[in-house]
């Protein structure tokens, strides 16, 4: 079997130029296709001299359909509404759809989980190796201190120029917590807090959301007790490592069922 071929979308954003440098530089991987939107001034240009790699002889294209046909995944760090076009794209072409994308919404979801049907769809709010890791610890801490004794806050700040809040990665850790609790995330999740709100309510998991510079990633999940604290962290310094993760999960959706998948099942934590 030769080289996976991989298909970037959103190929001229920052990210999508770290997956292009990613999929140029791990083993068993290779770049059959660059797809930007209709009108991008990225379009006709080479996807690797774009990149900062030099020439690869992949031209980027408004086409998804036509670059699908011709691919055996594709890595999708996109927007909610491109991703659900894509996983459809990805269904008809029967090929493996990475999803990095985060600030889905329930309908979107249950578009993902459709085209999961037809086509091996691993999604995660975050593709690196600790922040999984670190979701398998919170589920595990959270399981073994008890609600009326640890609550749990979760903080996160991200890049000025990030959209979606909470992150992924903490509705990701906040959902490890629920799990870990035997509770269901939307059901106890508190987004907000202003004003005269009253005393903390029992076994609730908060979020507060930081915005500001050029912060790639910081997570903390917070275990608060009477005289004690336990913190549980992950600080991403490099998107090249949710790159990785991205390519990394595509090789290992290559000879997978159709089906919906998380990076836990790629790495073997599930």
């Amino acid at each position: 079997m030769g080289d996976m071929g991989l298909v970037v979308v959103g190929a001229g954003g920052r990210m999508g130029q770290t997956l292009i440098r990613a999929v140029h530089t791990m083993e068993g991987a290779c770049l059959a296709g660059a797809i930007e939107r209709p009108g991008s001034p990225h379009l006709g240009k080479d996807a690797g001299e774009l990149a900062g790699i030099g020439i690869v002889n992949v031209e980027i294209s408004d086409d998804p359909l036509a670059a699908f046909a011709k691919a055996d995944g594709v890595l999708d760090f996109t927007a909610p509404r491109a991703t659900v076009e894509f996983a459809g794209y990805a269904a008809q072409a029967r090929i493996a759809h990475i999803i990095g994308t985060t600030g889905l919404s329930g309908e979107d979801e249950a578009a993902v989980a459709a085209a999961a049907r037809h086509a091996t769809i691993v999604k995660s709010g975050n593709m690196s190796l600790g922040v999984n890791l670190l979701s398998v610890l919170v589920r595990q801490a959270a399981k073994a201190l008890d609600a009326a004794d640890f609550d749990i806050e979760i903080l996160e700040m991200h890049h000025r120029h990030k959209v979606d809040a909470p992150s992924g990665t903490a509705l990701l850790l906040g959902a490890a917590a629920a799990e870990g609790r035997g509770v269901d995330l939307a059901d106890k999740s508190v987004r907000v807090r202003d004003g005269h709100t009253g005393a903390r309510e029992a076994g609730t998991i908060g979020f507060a959301t930081l915005r500001g510079g050029s912060v790639v990633g910081e997570h903390s999940v917070i275990l608060a007790g009477t005289g004690e604290r336990i913190v549980l962290s992950h600080n991403a310094e490099d998107r090249t490592i949710f790159a990785r993760g991205a390519v990394k999960a595509a090789l290992w959706a290559r000879e997978k069922k159709p089906g919906l998948y998380s990076m836990l099942d790629v790495l073997g934590l599930a």
